[in-house]
Formats: structure tokens, C-alpha cells, sequence
């Protein structure tokens, strides 16, 4: 029987949301080409998380219970999936597109011989191909590509699908692996975090993002609170990174980070396609913008047309009230 291998990433202790919504599309798939899905867990604790892998389809947890793999270090890791690759012998490999799989995925396929279709919108199995759909020129196009390779790795964008829960059988298989960390050329010191990231910004539920409207600290003071009533994480755009009003790792779009929350706050956003390139998957969007047409009202949801450092202290007074009344 072909089967699916999900490449599960885990980050404090939890599968990542991205994860869980590529392997639920994967599942459904996998039930309607009448073939088994299975995940893969790396690390000390990964056995820990297969009951979670189990509820959201899983029919096999392939792990290596290694702490080599609770730093990202590319040598162990390519070595670690290699071998459950090869172990599992899947039709399709799905990913998400998170960093650390964009680090290695291109690197893993060659040492199993895979084509590769990355950071797709969508992704099928077409009898022997499997077709997907990928966002080429700032998201503004969508390029459908295919392969009919007998094992094709595939990584998908944050927010492309629900995470849908299916039970599986979970069951779970060791697979046995070593790694001399003496071999390493390489070693992972420190993980540095901008000061006041509490809310990790590609998994978040709900982000606020600020744009060139903000201006100064007395907006960015606004936009703080907003993400703090909301327990939001906090964004931006390239243009108030480079100014020094917003950390590098905040920053949203095509040469930032992509993001897919349920609620995005576009403040004093213009809209341009750098940026909606990173946000366009968000579910729902409320836009405040002095603009009544820029272009992120064409993908707001919502729009309030007004100067942010008007219209945010109402909007934060009212949140607060609905807040305090829960």
C-alpha cells in the first residue's frame, strides 16, 4: 500500500499549527487514494506528541528519540529524516513550509532521489501525479506544477488548510538511528529572542501588524496595546523595520515572514504587494488606513477609513470594555 509521510515540526513542546493543518489535507487524501498516513516526531520527547499526531490521522508515529534534534542542527536532522524516508518508502512526503524545512528540504531530496514541489498553496494526487498550485510573483499569480517522480516531496504555506482532527491509530514505531555529535562541524550556542516576544508570530491566532502609518512611538505604543488586549502578536512592514520602530523578526511579507491568523489588523498599512505576499491567507482582515484607496481595502474584510492614532484608542477603549464584560 503507498502511503503519506507528514514531516511533523515541534516548537515548545507542540506540534506546530502549519503542521497539523498540511497533515490534515494530507489525511483526507490519503483516505480517498485508499493509503496509509504517517507522521514523523525527532526528538527526546517526540514520542511524547504522538497521541497528538494519532488524533489528526495518523496511522503510524515514526520517531527517533534523540536530543540531538531539539537544537536545529541541519547535519543530524537530514540524517534523522533520511533514514525514516527511506525506512517508511512513502509516495509523498508533506511538509510545512517552515523555516527549518526550508533549510533542508532541497538537500534531503537529493540524498533520496525526490523531486520537490515547494511552498505550495495546495497540493492532490492526480492517478500518478501529484498536482499543486504555488504562489509565484508576490502571491499576485498562482503557477500549477506537477510530478509523476515516484517520490515527490511537498511543503505547504501556513494557512492553506483547516486542522481537521481524524483519528488514527497512532501507533507508535521507533526507528533506530545514531548520530556522533562529535562529527559535528557545526553547534547551535544560543537562541537569541527579540526582548517581549511572547507571542510567536507564524502560529499566531491573531497579529497586529503596523505599517509606515504608525510613524512614531507614541503609535507603536497604540499597536502594543491592541496586540495586548487581543493577545496578539505584533508585525510589521518592511518600511517600519527599516526605520528602527519595529524588530527585523516582526517583519511580514516577501522578504519577512509569512503569516496565516485568523484575525490580521492591518494598521496603517498601504498594502503593497511586498507585504500582502506574507498575509494574503489570513482569515479575516480589518484594515485602518487614512487612504480610502489603498490597496489593502481590495483584501480587507473590514476596513476603517482614518488616521490610526484616531481611530486605535477608540478601538482599544471598546475592545476593553468587551474584554472586562467576558
Amino acid at each position: 500500500m503507498s502511503s503519506i509521510l507528514c514531516l511533523l515540526s515541534v516548537q515548545d513542546g507542540r506540534i506546530k499549527r502549519s503542521s497539523l493543518e498540511a497533515m490534515s489535507h494530507a489525511n483526507t487524501l490519503a483516505r480517498a487514494e485508499g493509503w496509509s498516513l504517517e507522521a514523523v516526531l525527532l526528538g527526546s520527547k517526540a514520542a511524547d506528541l504522538a497521541e497528538t499526531a494519532g488524533r489528526h490521522g495518523a496511522d503510524r508515529v515514526l520517531v527517533i528519540k534523540d536530543p540531538v534534534f531539539d537544537s536545529h542542527l541541519n547535519a543530524p536532522l537530514l540524517a534523522g529524516l533520511e533514514a525514516v524516508v527511506k525506512a517508511a518508502s512513502p509516495r509523498l512526503v508533506v511538509a510545512a513550509s517552515t523555516e527549518s524545512v526550508k533549510d533542508v528540504l532541497g538537500a534531503l531530496a537529493v540524498r533520496c532521489d525526490a523531486a520537490v514541489l515547494p511552498d505550495v498553496a495546495s497540493f492532490s494526487v492526480q492517478g500518478e501525479r501529484i498536482v499543486c498550485e504555488r504562489p509565484v510573483m508576490a502571491a499576485k499569480k498562482l503557477a500549477r506544477t506537477e510530478s509523476s517522480h515516484p517520490l515527490v516531496f511537498v511543503s505547504v504555506r501556513s494557512g492553506s488548510y483547516e486542522v481537521k482532527e481524524a483519528q488514527g491509530a497512532g501507533t507508535v514505531v521507533d526507528v533506530p538511528f545514531q548520530f556522533d555529535a562529535a562529527t559535528l562541524g557545526l553547534t547551535l550556542r544560543e537562541i537569541v529572542k527579540s526582548a517581549g516576544d511572547t507571542v510567536d508570530l507564524s502560529e499566531a491566532r491573531v497579529v497586529v501588524a503596523a505599517g509606515r502609518g504608525v510613524r512614531d512611538a507614541s503609535g507603536k505604543a497604540l499597536v502594543d496595546e491592541l496586540a495586548s488586549i487581543t493577545g496578539a502578536a505584533i508585525g510589521a512592514s518592511r518600511a517600519v523595520v527599516e526605520t528602527g520602530l519595529f524588530p527585523a523578526t516582526a517583519q511580514i511579507g516577501q522578504t519577512g515572514k509569512v503569516v496565516s491568523p485568523d484575525l490580521y489588523f492591518a494598521v496603517g498599512i498601504s498594502g503593497a504587494v511586498q507585504h500582502t505576499a506574507g498575509m494574503a491567507n489570513s482569515r479575516v482582515i480589518v484594515a485602518i488606513n487614512k487612504d480610502p484607496d489603498a490597496p489593502i481595502f481590495d483584501l480587507a474584510t473590514y476596513g476603517l477609513v482614518g488616521d490610526c492614532f484616531t481611530i486605535l484608542p477608540l478601538l482599544n477603549a471598546e475592545l476593553k470594555k468587551v474584554m472586562a464584560s467576558r
